[in-house]
């Protein structure tokens, strides 16, 4: 099952004029406007791609660090049964609906490569990509509109754990890229003309760095020309080659969105910044979104100003903010920010998240806007966007502010 939505299947449909050329492209426009009204949205992250920080509990008492060590270590029959009752539990239409009673207007839905052309011989499982269809419906019927987001390439694009297989990067070798080819023009076939559906992602955070950038480079043009005839923004991510590093690439290409992740936690030195130095650094990443020449949102991004959420930086990993992880000097104390509520966080821990969520709104929506990292967790409360609302850090209306000016 793909929805229900066979009935609305002409929305969209391109109307030829009769004295059209056959040789003119015909530049079908995306199901919301980009270039015009901000995107203000939420990923649900956990979801349909396991990440052991999100939902430490189906990790907790077995040896996997990932999707695919989990299903490897349960076997099918566990694994399928484990899963499916994940994927209708999770995020459920009631998610949807709170999503846009936030004044929220998309959601971000992460998939992997597996859960639409699995490769032979892999322990994982299928059935969210049908549980994907009946998500589209739960977003049109609230009004929201859908990225599909390729999370995971065959073979891992990045190495890590949200790719679906922790460990090294294999991406681009033997046939993982034309692989990841057909799963999205077969997203594109099932799904690109639900009138949910306004953006498809080619492939979240390909490791440039460690990756030929040529490859990566005529994989977003191939990717591009086999959706540039369907009603979406096609969207890619900057590769972590920065996001001013693109200006100049995609000249004749029409409906690109271009991705970008801001966090300030990942690095030894980012991490130990006090309120006004993260603050600062949002506020200039927004003017660099805003400089690109192309329609950019910020695609995750986070409440977070420590590393602490437990297992954020691998499972049984610590943090750099306590000095329990990859070198780095303690900053500060983990308590009670690893686990737990945005309620039991300290009034200081409360006040400079708030501070943060707010700069980083006005900061990027001086571009295209913004898609926040997550909609929920078991209790990671920096990045908890359902819990940062219930608590007054994640603004309402979303353009009130308690600390207004941030940015200038």
């Amino acid at each position: 099952m793909l929805g229900s939505w066979n009935s609305v299947m002409a929305v969209g449909l391109l109307v030829l004029s009769t004295n059209a050329s056959p040789l003119t492209p015909h530049k079908r426009a995306p199901m919301f406007n980009y270039g015009g009204e901000k995107v203000r949205g939420v990923n649900t992250g956990g979801w349909f791609v396991l990440e052991p920080w999100i939902t430490p509990s189906l990790f907790e008492g077995n040896g996997a660090v990932d999707e695919y060590t989990l299903t490897q270590e349960l076997g099918k029959d566990a694994a399928q049964s484990t899963l499916s009752n994940h994927w209708n539990s999770w995020i459920t239409q009631d998610d949807f609906n709170q999503m846009a009673a936030a004044g929220l207007n998309h959601v971000r839905i992460p998939l992997g490569y597996w859960s639409v052309i699995p490769v032979d011989g892999e322990p994982f499982v299928q059935g969210a990509y049908e549980v994907l269809g009946k998500a589209l419906d739960w977003a049109q019927g609230a009004g929201l509109k859908v990225m599909i987001d390729l999370h995971g390439a065959p073979g891992s694009q990045n190495g890590f754990d949200n790719s679906g297989r922790y460990g090294s990067i294999a991406w681009t070798q033997g046939d993982t890229v034309d692989h990841t080819i057909k799963v999205l023009n077969k997203i594109r076939d099932d799904y690109a003309s639900h009138p949910a559906v306004s953006a498809i992602e080619l492939l979240n955070e390909p490791m440039g760095p460690s990756l030929n950038m040529d490859t990566v480079r005529q994989f977003y043009m191939d990717g591009w020309g086999n959706l540039k005839d369907s009603d979406v923004a096609v969207t890619f991510h900057d590769a972590f080659e920065g996001v001013t590093a693109w200006g100049s690439w995609g000249s004749g290409m029409w409906n690109l969105l271009l991705d970008t992740h801001h966090y300030e936690i990942f690095d030894n030195s980012q991490v130990s910044q006090d309120i006004g130095a993260h603050i600062g650094m949002a506020c200039d990443f927004g003017n660099q979104m805003a400089s690109t020449g192309k329609n950019t949102i910020a695609g995750e991004w986070t409440g977070g100003i420590t590393d602490c959420a437990k297992w954020l930086n691998g499972k049984n990993k610590g943090a750099r903010y306590d000095g329990t992880y990859n070198g780095a000097s303690a900053t500060g104390s983990c308590a009670g920010k690893s686990s737990g509520s945005v309620a039991a966080l300290s009034s200081a821990d409360k006040s400079n998240i708030g501070k943060f969520i707010e700069a980083q709104l006005d900061a990027y929506e001086k571009a295209s806007g913004w898609i926040f990292w997550t909609w929920k967790t078991e209790g990671a409360p920096e990045w908890d966007m359902q819990d940062l609302l219930a608590n007054g850090l994640f603004p309402q209306p979303l353009t009130s502010r308690k600390y207004p000016g941030q940015c200038g």
